[in-house]
C-alpha cells in the first residue's frame, strides 16, 4: 500500500489539507505501507520555496513523517513537479502519437466567449472541441510557424465514467458534461489532471484519499488512467471542513492554517487528535487517542461522507486535555517564546527555565492554550501592588479594621521572616497570620491576596506565593523580569495603606 500527500506551496498548510495528510499517514502506518510526500509547485506564479519549507515543517511538528519526499530519496522521484517537466512532455507526446490528445490554438477570449454563452443557455461551461478535427500535420506546421496552443485530452462521448469510492461508494459521471481537459498549457507545465495521473501512477500510488472537492476531477483522471492502460488508485473523498456557519472553512472563521494554530500555543498531539476526529471516530467510545493509536484504529470505513464542522471549542477542550499530560520542563520550553512577545522574557538562564517549568502547574490547569500563559503569570511578575489601591471597591474593602488587621500582620511577618518558597512555609506564615489578627477564611486569606498580587482572584495562594518566592530569589541575568518577592509586596502595601 503506497499512499500520498501532495501539497502546494502557494501558502500555509490549511488545516483541511493538514486533515488530508493525517488520514492518508493513518492509512499507510496502520497498514505497514508508505507514506509520500509530492510537491505539486507548477503554479510558477504563487509556489514559493518559503511555502514548501512552512508546509514541510509544520507536517514534522504534527508528527507526520514521510517515507519518500523532496528530502527522502525513495526510488520514485523527483519529488517536485518542477523537476518533472520532461516526464509530463514525454507522456502527453504518447497520447498526441496515438490520437488520445490533440492541439488545440483557441485563445483565451474565445475560450471565455465560448464559456459566457454556455452560462447563458444554462448549460455547464465544457470546451467546445474547436480544434478536434485538426489533423497532426496542420497542428505542426502552426506550431512551426510560431502559434501557441495547449495539448488537450480527448474525451470519448457519450459514455458514463464510473469508480467506486472508498467514502462515498459508486459515482458515475458522464463525459457530455466534462469536455476536453488540457494536458499540457502552452508554456511547457502540466495542467492538474494530467500530472497528478502521471505522477501517482509511476510513483506506484495505490489508494489516493482527498477532498471532495475532487470528485469532479476523477473522471478526467479514470479517463487517463484507460488510455496509458494504467490501473488506477483506489479512490476516498473526504468531506470538506466547515466553518459554524457551514461555509468551507476559511480566513472569515478565524485561523485556519497548522502555523496559526501552532503560533496560538495548540499542541500538535491536540491538533491532530482534532483533526481525526472531523468525520472519523476511533471507536470504543473514545475521542482522546495518541497518534500511533489512532494509527492501529484507521480505516476508511470508519470515515463519513457527512461534512464536518470545525469547532473552536471543542477543540480547546482537546488542548487542555494534552497541556495537562504535557511535562512541565515542555511546556515551560513552549511558554518562554510567549513570554517574549509580551516582554517578560529575553533568553532564560537554567535555573529561570527550573524556575518556570515549577510554575508550569499553574498554567497547564488553567488556559485553553499556551498563548494565554503571560496572563496567567502576570501576577507573578506585576510588581505595583499599591496601584489596587485606586480602586474604589479595594479601599472599600480595606476601610474594614479586620482586613487592616491581617496586613499589618503578614508585613510583619514576612518582614524578617524568610522567603515563602514552598506550600508548608505558605501555610505556616498563613496560620501565624491567622493567630495575630483574628480573621479567618475570606476575611484571611482575600486580603492576603489582594496585598500579594494587587488582586481579587487568580491561582491558588498556596501555589501562586511561593512561586513568587523562589522567583524573587533569581539573580538579575536569569533572562527573566525581575520579580519583587511577597515580603517587598506586603511591606508596600501596609505602607500605602496607612497613609489611607
Amino acid at each position: 500500500m503506497r499512499l500520498r500527500f501532495a501539497p502546494s506551496p502557494t501558502g500555509h498548510l490549511h488545516v483541511g489539507n493538514a486533515r488530508t495528510a493525517l488520514f492518508n499517514w493513518l492509512l499507510a502506518r496502520g497498514r505497514g505501507g508508505r507514506f509520500v510526500l509530492r510537491i505539486e509547485d507548477t503554479d510558477r506564479e504563487r509556489s514559493t520555496t518559503a511555502s514548501e519549507r512552512s508546509i514541510l515543517d509544520d507536517l514534522h511538528w504534527l508528527g507526520l513523517d514521510w517515507d519518500e519526499g523532496p528530502d527522502v530519496n525513495g526510488g520514485h522521484g523527483p519529488y517536485r513537479q518542477s523537476e518533472r517537466l520532461a516526464i509530463y512532455r514525454a507522456h502527453a507526446d504518447r497520447l498526441l502519437g496515438d490520437g488520445s490528445a490533440y492541439h488545440c490554438f483557441c485563445s483565451e477570449e474565445l475560450l471565455e466567449t465560448d464559456r459566457q454563452a454556455a452560462l447563458a443557455a444554462g448549460l455547464p461551461p465544457r470546451y467546445v472541441g474547436r480544434c478536434r478535427a485538426i489533423d497532426s500535420a496542420t497542428a505542426h506546421a502552426r506550431l512551426k510557424a510560431g502559434e501557441s496552443a495547449v495539448v488537450r485530452f480527448r474525451v470519448p462521448e457519450h459514455r458514463d465514467v464510473s469508480f467506486d469510492d472508498a467514502v462515498r461508494g459508486t459515482v458515475t459521471i458522464s463525459t457530455d458534461v466534462i469536455g476536453d481537459p488540457v494536458l499540457l498549457r502552452s508554456d511547457g507545465t502540466p495542467a492538474y489532471n494530467f500530472a497528478v495521473v502521471i505522477d501517482d501512477a509511476l510513483m506506484g500510488i495505490t489508494d489516493v484519499i482527498r477532498g471532495e472537492d475532487h470528485i469532479s476531477n476523477t473522471p478526467r483522471q479514470v479517463l487517463l488512467y484507460e488510455a496509458f492502460g494504467w490501473t488506477p488508485p483506489r479512490f476516498a473523498h473526504l468531506s470538506l471542513v466547515l466553518g459554524p456557519d457551514h461555509a468551507p472553512l476559511s480566513k472569515r472563521h478565524g485561523a485556519t492554517s497548522v502555523a496559526e494554530f501552532r503560533a496560538r500555543g495548540y499542541l500538535p498531539e491536540a491538533l491532530v487528535n482534532y483533526l481525526a476526529l472531523i468525520g472519523w471516530s476511533p471507536g470504543g467510545g473514545e475521542e482522546l487517542v495518541p497518534l500511533d493509536e489512532m494509527a492501529r484504529r484507521f480505516s476508511l470505513a470508519g470515515v463519513s461522507h457527512s461534512a464536518g464542522v470545525f469547532d473552536v471549542e471543542k477543540l480547546a477542550w482537546v488542548n487542555r486535555h494534552y497541556l495537562k499530560l504535557a511535562s512541565a520542563e515542555r511546556l515551560a520550553d513552549l511558554v518562554i517564546g510567549y513570554l517574549r512577545q509580551d516582554g517578560i522574557a529575553t533568553t532564560p538562564t537554567a535555573a529561570a527555565r527550573a524556575w518556570l517549568a515549577t510554575v508550569m502547574p499553574m498554567v497547564s490547569g488553567a488556559v485553553d492554550r499556551l498563548d494565554q500563559a503571560p496572563s496567567r503569570l502576570h501576577l507573578i511578575f506585576a510588581a505595583d501592588v499599591v496601584s489596587s489601591l485606586d480602586r474604589d471597591e479595594v479601599r472599600a474593602e480595606f476601610a474594614a479594621d479586620g482586613a487592616r488587621a491581617v496586613v499589618r500582620a503578614l508585613a510583619e511577618e514576612l518582614s524578617n521572616g524568610p522567603r515563602m518558597i514552598d506550600r508548608e512555609q505558605f501555610r505556616a506564615a498563613a496560620g501565624r497570620v491567622k493567630e495575630r489578627s483574628a480573621q479567618k477564611g475570606r476575611a484571611l486569606f482575600h486580603p492576603i491576596r489582594v496585598a500579594l498580587t494587587g488582586e481579587a482572584d487568580g491561582p491558588e495562594l498556596d501555589l501562586l506565593v511561593p512561586a513568587i518566592d523562589r522567583g524573587a530569589e533569581l539573580p538579575s541575568d536569569s533572562g527573566l523580569r525581575a520579580i519583587v518577592g511577597c515580603r517587598e509586596r506586603a511591606a508596600a502595601f501596609a505602607e500605602a495603606l496607612s497613609r489611607t
